[in-house]
């Protein structure tokens, strides 16, 4: 059966993805890592990492699975000193690229403020260097660290959300699987935003976005292969890795789950949030009309990218209660 046409792009968001151009080609090959690293070591971070002196910065590292240490940091709040919640963040980028101080910090640090949170953001390990189950394990590594009393009584380990977007989406909803079938840290959400999930890549939405947008299937085929070699689109995949692999969703965080409507990972995070309610869960999902795969990164100013800004934090002070 063919595949039929994929939605058309929202205009405004159209308008954006032409000015990137080749900046950001649809189609990521593995021969392409090395020099998108590079590219992106050579560019400045910007942006007000204090939120106006709200919040002081401060590197630490924690060990690793096979203790390694990782790079961790921690953004703590300048304006008490009584135990504040966390947003606990994961970066993106496709398993392959990215920095735990990113280009969206900023930005988070804006949304912790109005909350009440600290902010923290994981360096994990990136593949293929460090293949499953490093980078979800390093994940996990940074949430016991910063829920440990002993080594954070500045930080209410009662109150915690587990973030990220795009990889760090799929991580995030790893790491909170993790934290429940090993009895360990009790997270209050989860803020999955178009979260990547299922390395078979064989959805509607994956074909019919194949050489569109941003991160189509040939990409996403180079991400989930960098974590999981041969194994991946097998029968033995770990849900910890792919977490649409996993077959009991009961029992997890509320979840705030976010998708573009031209993308690829459309269906597997509608799939996602529908069996999250099936268990038994709390879920918002959220598919924007005509937006591509990290459409608020890179069109910050567009309609859509506000309107979803303010459903993630309309979100999390309805959760949260704050």
């Amino acid at each position: 059966m063919s595949t039929p046409p994929p939605p058309p792009f929202d205009p405004e968001l159209a308008a954006s993805l032409a000015l990137l151009g080749d900046q950001i080609p649809p189609s990521i090959t593995p021969d392409l890592i090395g020099p998108m690293r590079a590219a992106r070591a050579d560019q400045a971070v910007e942006g007000d990492f204090t939120h106006e002196g709200h919040y002081t910065e401060h590197a630490l590292t924690v060990k690793g699975h096979d203790g390694a240490d990782v790079p961790l940091i921690l953004w703590r709040p300048t304006w008490t000193d009584a135990p504040t919640g966390l947003l606990y963040w994961i970066h993106g980028g496709g398993m392959i690229v990215g920095t735990h101080r990113g280009s969206e910090i900023p930005e988070l640090l804006a949304m912790a403020h109005s909350l009440g949170l600290a902010v923290a953001s994981i360096g994990y390990r990136l593949a293929p260097e460090h293949p499953h189950p490093t980078p979800v394990e390093d994940c996990y590594s940074g949430l016991v660290h910063l829920t440990d009393p002993t080594a954070h009584p500045a930080l209410d380990a009662a109150r915690v959300i587990v973030g990220g977007a795009s990889a760090g989406g799929g991580l995030a909803a790893a790491t909170a699987l993790l934290a429940r079938d090993r009895g360990g840290p009790r997270l209050s959400a989860q803020l999955l935003v178009y979260p990547m999930l299922d390395d078979r890549n064989d959805t509607v939405s994956a074909h019919q976005m194949a050489g569109l947008g941003v991160w189509d299937r040939t990409s996403n085929d180079t991400g989930w292969s960098a974590l999981l070699g041969e194994a991946r689109g097998g029968p033995d995949v770990s849900p910890y890795a792919a977490p649409a692999r996993a077959t009991d969703l009961s029992n997890l965080p509320p979840a705030f789950l976010d998708v573009g409507s031209t993308e690829t990972f459309r269906d597997e995070i509608v799939d996602y949030a529908t069996r999250l309610w099936q268990a038994g869960g709390i879920a918002e999902l959220h598919v924007w009309p005509g937006a591509f795969h990290g459409f608020d990164n890179f069109a910050p100013h567009a309609a859509l990218s506000r309107e979803a800004a303010a459903a993630r934090l309309s979100w999390l002070h309805r959760t949260l209660g704050a």
